[in-house]
């Protein structure tokens, strides 16, 4: 039977189709190479399709990745911002408990400073190690529980100094014994605020932010950071308010009362947290894992801490040394440690350059607020001077964002460090 044109043109349309589809061969090639090449180009669609599911996997992975709970990161925004409100009320409020039971001289304010610097410079690497060995509960029922009770020791001590006014010259011993006290109380109070800090700024944050994008981390370190600020703005104010318009004792009484009772808000915020993300869980399971129980952490300790050990272990006889058993306690101990790492980090130098910038009083320390507060200005004023100056450091932590992303992180810190300098150089010339 005959076929109409149009039956075959139907006929012949699908095979011109099909080798439309086939690339031109060469002379030499024929058909054969055309085939071939439309082979390779599907097996090469393949591939790409398989190379590009991992990413998706991954990217699939990383979106089914639940937010933090916003409640739980509420409670630990409050908890952070209970902690680091007693400890900005304590740092302010000390100088002027000291320079009242001594108002001519410096010595009491400047003695105290002096034990809070050295017990962070001399302890903070022990804290610091502890916490690297320690659970995450350990630590947080060690660190509000100390805190805390440290600072309310310290401000009932100052109470009871503020109530019997003539108690250095009725009975000294004890008047040095009870300011002794202070001292010490308040410098195991910062050094449990650090390890609060470190905790919170340095381990929960960048816990929970894991599996989120990098904006996640970025904000959560602002709002941290943030916090901080707040309280070293407000809390002077209020501390110096209330020394100023009601009395030190009323001072006094106040702080020791928020450490007590903010102590167990605090505690139950914070535990809020750790029970409520698996991330933060999961994370105390594996370093309890790691954590030794048989000893061997004093071993690894030593073994990092260089050559001093080694030969002492290869000469047996002069182990029995005194004096070389005492030198190597005190080279392997943890602050030598950790300065010997601090000083093989990239970044010392430019670490050490930053550090030379706070050799100055013009910083609302210890000496200038005793200072400002011996030439007889008052408290208030000098807590809305500090309130200033914090206000700049919040300003800074919403102008940093934007500025690291426009200019990058080089000159963000560059441009921030020539500013850090000129400005207590503009302050020296206006006093001049």
């Amino acid at each position: 039977m005959e076929r109409s044109g149009s039956d075959q043109d139907r006929a012949i349309q699908p095979s011109n189709t099909i080798a439309s589809t086939i690339p031109q061969s060469s002379a030499s090639g024929g058909t054969e190479s055309g085939v071939e090449t439309g082979g390779d180009v599907g097996i090469r669609e393949f591939d790409v399709v398989d190379q590009q599911d991992p990413e998706r996997e991954m990217m699939g992975s990383q979106e089914r990745v639940a937010p933090p709970p916003r409640l739980l990161i509420r409670y630990l925004y409050i908890g952070h911002f209970l902690a680091r409100w007693g400890a900005r009320m304590w740092e302010f409020s000390v100088v002027l408990y000291f320079i009242s039971l001594w108002p001519s001289s410096f010595l009491f304010a400047a003695i105290y400073g002096t034990v809070e610097s050295a017990s962070t410079a001399l302890f903070g690497a022990v804290v610091g190690k502890w916490m690297d060995t320690s659970t995450y509960t350990k630590v947080l029922r060690i660190w509000l529980l100390t805190q805390n009770f440290s600072f309310f020791i310290a401000g009932g001590t100052v109470l009871e100094l503020l109530f019997h006014s003539n108690l250095k010259s009725t009975n000294f011993a004890a008047f040095i014994s009870l300011v002794i006290l202070i001292c010490f109380s308040g410098a195991i109070g910062v050094l449990s605020a650090l390890a609060g800090s470190i905790m919170i700024e340095r381990e929960w944050v960048v816990v929970i932010s894991e599996g989120h994008p990098p904006e996640t981390l970025t904000q959560m370190n602002s709002v941290v950071r943030r916090i901080d600020l707040i309280c070293k703005l407000f809390a002077p104010v209020v501390s110096g308010f209330f020394i100023s318009f009601a009395s030190l004792k009323a001072s006094a009484v106040a702080f020791a009362l928020w450490n007590f009772a903010s102590v167990w808000l605090q505690y139950w915020l914070m535990s809020s947290v750790y029970s409520g993300i698996p991330a933060l869980r999961e994370n105390n399971r594996r370093r309890r894992q790691k954590i030794p129980s048989d000893g061997t952490e004093g071993r690894v300790a030593t073994l990092e801490g260089g050559a001093l050990h080694d030969e002492a272990s290869v000469h047996g006889t002069e182990e029995n040394s005194l004096m070389r058993r005492k030198m190597n306690l005190i080279m392997n101990s943890a602050f030598m440690v950790s300065w010997r790492t601090y000083l093989r980090q990239e970044v010392v130098l430019p670490g050490i350059a930053l550090a030379l910038l706070y050799f100055t009083v013009l910083s609302f320390g210890t000496l200038m607020i005793a200072d400002l507060k011996w030439e007889g200005i008052p408290a208030y004023i000098i807590g809305i001077g500090r309130g200033i100056s914090a206000t700049i450091g919040i300003a800074a932590t919403l102008i940093y964002p934007f500025l690291h992303s426009r200019i990058s992180t080089l000159r963000t810190g560059l441009w921030s460090i020539w500013c850090q300098v000129l400005a207590p150089l503009s302050a020296c010339h206006c006093n001049f």
